[in-house]
């Protein structure tokens, strides 16, 4: 079965974070690799955000896109979005008891179309593909510990 990746998990593969090791590890395990197009626009913004705090330099920040794109390019599938995920997203916002934000709704509803194991390492979005039962990995952890 495809893995698709949410920006939690792209991020640590780009940034060094306590996560990195984790993330690189579970991907090379797991070749069957979903990106979608909203997921990679995720980690540009969190890319730029890194740069506006000065946490990386312009020249970096170009660097590791451009790497980024790269690897997306020769190691994962695009996941393409549909309006029926749009749809689907709204109909996840509006199960208040799950406190979902409409990006993650998004990436849950994407997911369930493409059938695929969502992979993140947010807890929350963890919590609501259980609830939704949605399949889901963490990274580094086992799934009970993480929710």
């Amino acid at each position: 079965m495809s893995i698709y990746l949410d920006a939690s998990v792209l991020i640590p593969s780009l940034i060094e974070e306590p996560r990195s090791a984790a993330v690189q590890t579970y991907l090379t395990a797991h070749p069957e690799r979903l990106v979608s197009d909203f997921a990679a626009a995720e980690v540009t913004s969190a890319i730029s955000r890194l740069l506006r705090m000065h946490l990386l330099d312009r020249a970096d920040a170009d660097t590791r896109l451009a790497e980024f794109d790269a690897w997306r390019t020769r190691t994962a599938s695009v996941a393409e979005l549909s309006a029926t995920d749009a749809r689907l997203a709204s109909l996840y916002v509006r199960r208040f008891d799950l406190m979902l934000r409409a990006p993650d709704a998004l990436h849950l509803a994407i997911v369930r179309r493409v059938d695929a194991t969502l992979v993140t390492l947010d807890r929350r979005l963890a919590r609501a593909a259980e609830e939704l039962g949605v399949a889901f990995d963490v990274p580094g952890t086992a799934t009970e510990e993480t929710l």
